[in-house]
């Protein structure tokens, strides 16, 4: 008895690394972007990538796979092996505004993807380049009154999440402006930057950096509150629209039938990255807060996103060809 008690317990002991180990993965790993290199997504996807490879002791490879505001490559990631080797960095197009603006999407963002963890919040900021002759809202609103459906805004992409808050703005100011929308944010940034396009509302991530060089110029920022690394930009509410609240978000998935002890091993590691303070340096200059805390309150924030951006898309008749 005692024999068998202790071959057991030795067992038991030699097996608990061997579970430890099955909640990853095994072999590379790749943290799929619907974006192109430049863009917020991409960025953040990159940070915490970084510190998962040397957590994880394992390859870890960002794959951009661009186009349809993000919706192809969720698409791709929900019918990926739920094994681990494939995640997804979500986004508000894929998981929040999509499945308003496409009835036939391929697929279900409750059904085919399994939260792990909100990695930022980020607010878009209303840029220009330095031609621009309106560097306010109100001169803004001002000029698109009087040339009206000429002022051009470009976005990551129609049915992007700064294509609907120029929806919103278009709404809220009684405007009408030229939309264009791009392949992703590194693009439409470049054609901004270059005088192509007038103005844009482009996430405070991917903008950042262009704004911080002086090569484009913040006039607002689109939540209620300034966030800590602009705080000299004041907000859409303080300039005129009060509650004016557009965020672009960023979580990490994974795809549908992803182990659930897989799902808590990644979320507490992600956790511990986010609590970084490098990370946090980084994330704050890119205008990325309130991230992290449990699967369940990402699944949470996602199903209210999802409720309030339809109620919008709907009141504003917002499709994806608009």
């Amino acid at each position: 008895m005692k024999r068998r008690a202790f071959v057991s317990g030795t067992a038991a002991t030699l097996a608990a690394p061997m579970i430890k180990a099955q909640t990853l993965p095994t072999g590379t790993i790749r943290i799929v972007v619907g974006f192109p290199p430049g863009g917020g997504t991409d960025a953040l996807a990159r940070v915490v990538a970084q510190k998962l490879q040397v957590m994880w002791n394992t390859a870890i490879v960002i794959e951009n796979k661009a186009g349809a505001a993000g919706v192809i490559a969720a698409d791709y990631v929900a019918k990926q092996p739920s094994d681990g080797t494939t995640l997804l960095m979500a986004h508000i197009n894929s998981h929040a505004l999509a499945p308003s603006l496409q009835p036939k999407l391929g697929y279900v963002v409750e059904r085919d993807f399994v939260p792990i963890c909100l990695v930022g919040v980020t607010p878009n900021l209303l840029i220009c380049n330095e031609a621009q002759p309106a560097k306010t809202v109100k001169d803004l609103v001002a000029l698109c009154k009087a040339n009206p459906g000429k002022i051009s805004f470009a976005s990551a992409g129609g049915g992007s999440a700064q294509h609907l808050a120029l929806e919103m703005f278009k709404l809220r100011a009684g405007i009408d402006a030229l939309h264009i929308p791009y392949r992703g944010s590194g693009p439409a940034l470049t054609d901004l930057i270059g005088g192509q396009v007038n103005y844009c509302f482009e996430t405070m991530t991917s903008a950042t950096p262009h704004v911080k060089s002086g090569k484009a110029i913040a006039m607002a920022q689109t939540r209620v509150k300034r966030a800590k690394g602009h705080p000299t930009v004041p907000t859409m509410d303080e300039q005129g629209f009060p509650g004016f609240d557009a965020t672009t978000w960023y979580g990490l998935v994974g795809p549908g039938k992803l182990p659930a002890a897989m799902a808590r091993r990644m979320n507490e590691d992600v956790n511990k990255v986010l609590a970084m303070s490098d990370v946090q340096e980084k994330l704050e200059q890119y205008g990325a807060e309130d991230g992290g805390g449990s699967a369940k309150r990402f699944a949470d924030f996602i199903h209210s996103e999802q409720q309030k951006w339809a109620k919008v898309i709907k009141d504003a008749k917002v499709s994806v060809d608009a």
